[in-house]
């Protein structure tokens, strides 16, 4: 009996999920404290700036100079983020002539972007133990 009870104790533990770790988020040059911050984490091209198809969003208060963010047990893989400064707290990036940023916002790997930034400009990858990096924003 207490064999089995063994076997099924391994079996249990072979076959729990595999937690990620944490990604930290540092959002540096934050203009002013007036609304709040947006940090999507993609996980695809297909899906990178949709904040809908986002693998997860977090938001923050908006503070002058840095905000830090925690993505919690993020599974290893690549990864992209878009951040911006929500600043009407309207819940979107605000854009002149539906292209042009008027917001605050900042790209993992800080690409130069003449057009809609790609995701395998952003993209970084997260090990099993997590990650942590800094994003600045653009105004």
């Amino acid at each position: 009996m207490k064999a089995r009870l063994a076997v099924l104790a391994m079996l249990c533990l072979t076959a729990a999920p595999a937690w990620g770790g944490d990604l930290v988020v540092t959002l540096q040059g934050i203009a002013h404290d007036q609304g709040g911050m947006r940090v999507g984490l993609y996980d695809r091209a297909e899906t990178f700036r949709k904040e809908d198809k986002a693998v997860a969003v977090l938001t923050a208060p908006a503070q002058a100079g840095e905000v830090t963010v925690t993505f919690a047990a993020v599974p290893a893989g690549r990864y992209a983020i878009m951040a911006y400064h929500d600043e009407d707290g309207d819940g979107r990036l605000n854009r002149f002539m539906g292209m042009i940023p008027t917001e605050g916002y900042g790209l993992s790997n800080d690409p130069e972007v003449t057009g809609p930034p790609a995701f395998e400009e952003c993209a970084f990858d997260v090990p099993a133990d997590g990650r942590a990096l800094t994003i600045g924003l653009r105004y």
